[in-house]
């Protein structure tokens, strides 16, 4: 098994004020030639809005754009007509294909709002622009791994056009979790959202991650963590 730990503070990122967000992979004013994507995997942004700010109208294509919140909550806006508030406890995906613009700004004037922003790479070019959100809250099942996105229309959670799947986990007490890809030339993303987990004999902390290249392999949660996974192609 082949392993890379990315430990929270070795991030990239930038306070603007309004704005206070962390890079995994290089963006905007970060660059890392070590540190450009994961596989399929692109983008892995953790951001901080205060309240009544945001990102204006601005172009994306060709890109699976992921949104969830973890605090508070983000009004989208788009060309394709699309208005909407995605709160904590939703997952939205925008396929940008052919191109779209979107505004994404706190919807509340009086609360920050964190979410996680993550890009991955579409296996198909050009598609037309798609916009999905849902609650994920119905799928949510105690200490365990639980699908939020897959590439499959008819399946749990979002879907898009990448053989990608992803997973949350919240845990109330230790556990011994076992993930298995679904293809040997996948690759897996851990990061932990909340509290610690054990990896290999060590503990990754709030907002440490993990890239993994194996068939399968185990982690041990502790009480009260969360974790999400992103399982991507290796091979573009």
């Amino acid at each position: 098994m082949k392993y890379q730990i990315l430990k929270a503070e070795e991030r990239g990122g930038a306070n603007h004020g309004w704005l206070n967000t962390k890079h995994s992979y290089s963006f905007a004013n970060y660059f890392d030639p070590a540190r450009i994507h994961f596989g399929a995997l692109r983008v892995m942004n953790d951001d901080i809005i205060t309240g009544g700010m945001g990102f204006g109208k601005h172009p994306h294509d060709n890109m699976e754009i992921i949104t969830i919140p973890t605090k508070g909550g983000l009004k989208h806006e788009d060309s394709m007509g699309t208005g909407s508030v995605i709160e904590a406890g939703d997952i939205q995906v925008m396929s940008a294909g052919t191109g779209v613009f979107h505004s994404e700004m706190n919807a509340y004037d009086d609360l920050t709002t964190e979410f996680f922003q993550i890009w991955i790479f579409p296996h198909t070019q050009n598609v037309e622009p798609r916009y999905q959100q849902i609650s994920y809250k119905s799928l949510a099942k105690e200490n365990e791994l639980y699908q939020i996105l897959s590439p499959h229309k008819d399946d749990k959670g979002v879907w898009i056009y990448q053989k990608a799947w992803m997973y949350k986990g919240e845990f109330s007490e230790e556990k011994v979790v076992t993930y298995k890809t679904h293809d040997i030339n996948q690759g897996v993303f851990l990061l932990v959202i909340d509290g610690e987990i054990e990896w290999d004999g060590q503990l990754l902390q709030r907002r440490d991650a993990v890239e993994i290249n194996a068939d399968e392999f185990q982690f041990k949660s502790t009480a009260n963590s969360q974790v999400l996974l992103i399982e991507v192609p290796m091979n573009l």
